[in-house]
């Protein structure tokens, strides 16, 4: 008997979460890693481990089993963490369904090649391009799983490919829209996570609030700057993916990248950090690739690169702030004209 026709690669808070969403009407194979999880889930029917206290509906069916992805014909999701994605995407390549559509979830820029995931996907995969599509915004996976609302942006070079999986995902409660700007979406998801770090670092420090929505705004003009140098739409940094993705990791103490930035303004070192959080802090991996990427493209990123300092160079928080805000006065507007005259051209112009 044929199994599922979507599966989600990946049993975090969110591939979990996304599993039971798409539970919601219809039988869904959550592709687990490790088998004792696969087990776990199968049996409680939760992921205690990564969404407590969240009862999962039955027609979610949790399995290592990677040969389940054939029978997955219409959607396969990758909720894999980014520096667990190339790997898992070449290991499970033969098992993908031929024409399957394919959504990346993942938020990050591969270090070296600095792809985006999607890009990731495809490289490793032979998928072609035009069959990967990205989910992002805020999406804090707690609350949703709660069955709070929420919206994300679905982005796909395809309109069709992004109208497929807002049918099969969009809710009452999860209401999604679409975007052609692939490129602008994946880097809204990769660079706001960056910036939450920081915003964590100024809350747990008492910056207050006209100073953290300082940092938000000067963080939101580094992703647009990136984004606009390498060829998407500024106005998607103005969408759910930019800014509304990060308010809420900013701002909420759901978000791992904002705990991040917490606790290394308590002074512990980021080495000890990282094997005591529950989930990935995706800007930890992802803020050395985009710093490579705003050189790359000419252009300045001061709070990536203090962030980076904070997490690789032993430099305080405190004093990493300071320094921020010591940088030298300008005009708000000073880089507009030359990031008017790149846009609508295409990257690497």
């Amino acid at each position: 008997m044929p199994g599922p026709r979507t599966a989600v690669i990946g049993a975090g808070a969110w591939g979990t979460t996304l599993a039971a969403i798409i539970a919601g009407v219809e039988p869904v194979s959550l592709v687990c890693r490790s088998p004792e999880l696969a087990k776990e889930i199968a049996t409680s029917h939760r992921n205690e481990r990564r969404l407590p206290g969240i009862a999962l509906p039955e027609r979610v069916a949790a399995t290592a089993d990677p040969g389940v992805l054939a029978d997955a014909s219409e959607l396969v999701i990758f909720a894999i963490p980014s520096r667990h994605l190339r790997e898992t995407a070449a290991r499970l390549a033969p098992h993908l369904s031929p024409g399957v559509d394919v959504l990346s979830v993942a938020k990050g820029l591969e270090p070296d090649s600095l792809l985006r995931m999607s890009q990731v996907i495809a490289d490793a995969t032979g998928v072609p391009a035009g069959r990967i599509a990205a989910l992002s915004g805020p999406n804090l996976a707690g609350e949703i799983a709660r069955g709070l609302p929420a919206s994300a942006v679905v982005a796909a070079e395809d309109p069709a490919l992004a109208d497929r999986i807002v049918a099969r995902l969009g809710r009452r409660e999860f209401r999604l829209y679409v975007n052609r700007d692939i490129l602008g979406v994946e880097l809204c998801g990769a660079l706001k996570n960056i910036v939450a770090v920081a915003a964590g670092a100024a809350d747990a420090l008492g910056f207050g609030d006209n100073g953290k929505a300082g940092l938000l705004t000067r963080g939101l003009a580094e992703m647009t700057r990136v984004g606009i140098a390498s060829g998407a739409n500024p106005l998607t940094f103005a969408g759910l993916a930019g800014v509304g993705d990060l308010i809420a990791t900013c701002g909420s103490a759901l978000s791992r990248n904002h705990q991040l930035g917490v606790e290394l303004a308590r002074g512990r070192s980021w080495p000890d950090i990282e094997g005591t959080m529950p989930g990935t802090a995706e800007g930890a991996y992802t803020v050395d690739a985009a710093l490579a990427l705003a050189d790359r493209l000419g252009v300045e990123m001061p709070i990536a690169r203090e962030v980076h300092n904070a997490l690789f160079e032993g430099k305080s928080v405190q004093r990493c702030l300071i320094d921020l805000l010591a940088r030298e006065l300008k005009d708000e507007l000073a880089d507009y004209e030359r990031w008017v005259e790149r846009i609508g051209r295409p990257a690497g112009d």
